[in-house]
């Protein structure tokens, strides 16, 4: 298998385990708030990171990867900048309409192409941009409702666009400034990237819902026997198993079920966090939000079959045309790739031909 071959299967597994992992964590998230009462989505995403934190140490530990030690300040200054976005996110979506949340994630796209465009000279040709006016025009479709207007909120909004459009482009930037893989970055940037969070991040959702994260009851004997279920749940019995989940499915309001899907969530989220790392790395900041918009429609899919969420055609609609639109986007980014590649190797031949 060629280098070239060898990238192309690597960055093709890095997008499904983006898709796979972030789809999953929604749903499970989903139910987590929206059934169990669990809105303190700042300080999981917190746990969240400090799990993945763990995960890797253990990984560095058995030696599956090697630590590479660079700038501190930008590693610093990087995990800081990452959680700042994450809680600006957070506090758009509690001081914005669900629509007006939607449409300022729609924004990241053109707003990362403007920054790449003015400070990395980075050029995206014509077709490139007509794909993403598709693609975003579908999922406006799709998701948009309601628009409602507020000036902090738009403020904050805002801020969370910048942020966050930089942050996904220091993640591609310093790999590739550093020599550094997405393992290895993500390794040194999850401490800052929790810390932040964890020290914002009661006070933020106690801002937004009113309530103490801390007010919640956790048995550690629980805990304990759900962490068992899921290490070693090949070697229980079948039908324990199903008896033990069939436990919180059929009490879905019971403290077992909420400490069962935030063990869950914060699992997935190591593949979520670490994916997103290897997506950034492998390909850029527009195909990994484009990527995002692919898990948004799968996610509004996986609602209707799965939970059953409203569903009428005006969404159905705009899925069709934003997949239509990452249709052109992966065609048009191969054609230029291919075309790449063309010139590079005519170059080189040139070169070899006049040595």
């Amino acid at each position: 298998m060629s280098e070239r071959q060898h990238f192309q299967l690597g960055t093709m597994g890095a997008l499904s385990l983006s898709v796979v992992s972030s789809v999953s964590i929604v749903i499970c998230n989903k139910a987590l708030i929206s059934t169990l009462g669990f809105n303190f989505a700042t300080t999981l995403t917190s746990w969240h990171l400090l799990v993945t934190f763990c995960s890797l140490h253990v990984a560095l530990w058995m030696k599956f990867f090697e630590h590479k030690p660079f700038d501190r300040r930008a590693v610093v200054g990087f995990g800081i900048l990452n959680g700042i976005s994450i809680g600006l996110l957070n506090l758009s979506l509690g001081f914005n309409s669900v629509g007006f949340y939607q449409m300022t994630k729609l924004a990241i796209i053109p707003c990362t192409v403007l920054l790449e465009t003015l400070f990395f000279n980075k050029r995206f040709s014509r077709s490139i941009q007509l794909s993403l006016v598709v693609l975003l025009l579908g999922v406006g479709t799709a998701t948009l409702t309601d628009l409602q207007l507020n000036v902090l909120g738009s403020v904050l909004s805002f801020l969370a666009v910048v942020t966050t459009c930089i942050a996904q482009i220091m993640t591609n930037t310093i790999q590739k400034k550093f020599k550094v893989t997405s393992t290895q970055l993500l390794y040194q940037s999850c401490p800052y990237q929790a810390t932040t969070l964890l020290i914002s991040g009661p006070f933020l959702d106690m801002l937004l819902t009113n309530h103490n994260v801390f007010a919640f009851k956790y048995t550690p004997q629980v805990l304990v026997r759900i962490l068992v279920l899921v290490f070693f749940g090949n070697s229980i019995n079948l039908f324990s198993s199903f008896f033990f989940f069939g436990e919180f499915i059929l009490h879905p309001n019971s403290l077992l079920a909420l400490q069962v899907f935030i063990v869950l969530s914060c699992l997935i989220s190591v593949s979520v966090n670490f994916s997103t790392f290897l997506v950034i790395g492998k390909t850029s900041p527009v195909t990994y939000q484009v990527l995002g918009h692919l898990k948004t429609c799968l996610v509004l899919a996986f609602g209707y079959f799965l939970l059953h969420d409203p569903f009428s055609w005006r969404n159905i609609l705009g899925i069709l045309v934003a997949l239509v639109g990452m249709v052109l986007y992966s065609y048009y980014c191969t054609l230029e790739n291919q075309q790449k590649v063309i010139e590079a190797s005519a170059h080189s031949l040139q070169v070899s031909q006049c040595c």
